[in-house]
């Protein structure tokens, strides 16, 4: 007896869901039981890192204007020894607007195989250029203006 009401009640379940459910066809197939597609390849449309994660949102390398700065209140604000990222200077401490913090550079022309990472920000004037922190306004004085290409890593 409990047999033929399990088996009712599994008839009312299927006939149930196929009325209330119905099957999606594409290409005139049922999807509810169509295998699963193993790399399955698919195309995020833009190219925001977090939709793409495997797409970068800028080049991989760029010929831009790098210059020199130091922890000098008349080339920072009133905060000249701490980076827009929060981070404290220190040699290898880079300013780009255009890219994000913690991104790893190198300007093979000029620093031969140093890595630099952008900790920092410029004045809005400034956008496109890369600027590179010195210990001393002279050090940067004398860095100077230079054009380069910058190899983002």
């Amino acid at each position: 007896m409990s047999s033929n009401k399990s088996l009712i009640f599994g008839t009312i379940v299927v006939l149930a869901s196929a009325l209330l459910l119905p099957n999606q066809l594409i290409g005139g197939k049922d999807l509810n039981f169509s295998p699963i597609l193993k790399n399955y390849s698919y195309f995020v449309p833009g190219n925001d890192s977090i939709l793409a994660p495997n797409e970068l949102s800028h080049p991989r390398s760029k010929e831009v204007i790098i210059t020199g700065y130091s922890s000098t209140e008349c080339q920072t604000d009133d905060t000249p020894f701490i980076t827009a990222s929060g981070e404290t200077v220190r040699p290898g401490i880079a300013a780009a607007n255009w890219l994000p913090f913690g991104t790893k550079i190198m300007i093979p022309e000029l620093f031969d195989d140093r890595i630099f990472i952008i900790e920092d920000r410029m004045h809005p004037r400034n956008d496109g250029k890369i600027d590179i922190w010195f210990e001393s306004r002279e050090e940067a004085l004398m860095f100077g203006i230079n054009q380069s290409r910058v190899e983002i890593l």
